[in-house]
């Protein structure tokens, strides 16, 4: 049963972005600290990669653990009403990620995902970017 009444969740739910959000600002901050210049929510890409680096044909996903249903993650957790609807949802999210993912691979893309729970270690995320655009630079050097 939930806690709050239908109008205030929908109110609630109505206030989540799919851009902009904060992880994601957290994420460009900290490649345009490094001196990196991307591209957002570019839609003629599949799954609109939340940062696009076109110089290294590199895509960034910055994914919430709830919505895409990070594997073993605390907040990626089932709600207890409507499980059906849930269910359904995050299986949604998740293959048509896997979708984006394999087109994006097909072309010639490179792809990282940042989970959410993982900002909670920058230093952890730095080092992952650099590392994962260090190979991108080297790959995209003739």
């Amino acid at each position: 049963m939930d806690s709050i009444s239908p109008k205030h969740r929908s109110w609630n739910m109505s206030r989540i972005r799919s851009k902009d959000t904060a992880p994601e600002k957290i994420v460009r901050s900290l490649l345009h600290k490094r001196g990196y210049r991307f591209r957002l929510h570019i839609t003629s890409l599949p799954g609109t990669p939340d940062l696009v680096l076109p110089k290294y044909k590199t895509t960034i996903f910055v994914h919430g653990c709830f919505w895409h249903h990070h594997s073993g993650c605390k907040s990626a957790y089932n709600p207890k009403s409507r499980v059906q609807f849930w269910e359904k949802k995050f299986e949604q999210n998740i293959i048509a990620h896997e979708r984006a993912l394999h087109k994006l691979d097909k072309m010639g893309w490179r792809v990282l995902v940042i989970w959410e729970c993982e900002l909670a270690n920058l230093n952890q995320v730095e080092q992952k970017l650099a590392l994962f655009l260090q190979d991108s630079l080297r790959l995209a050097r003739p």
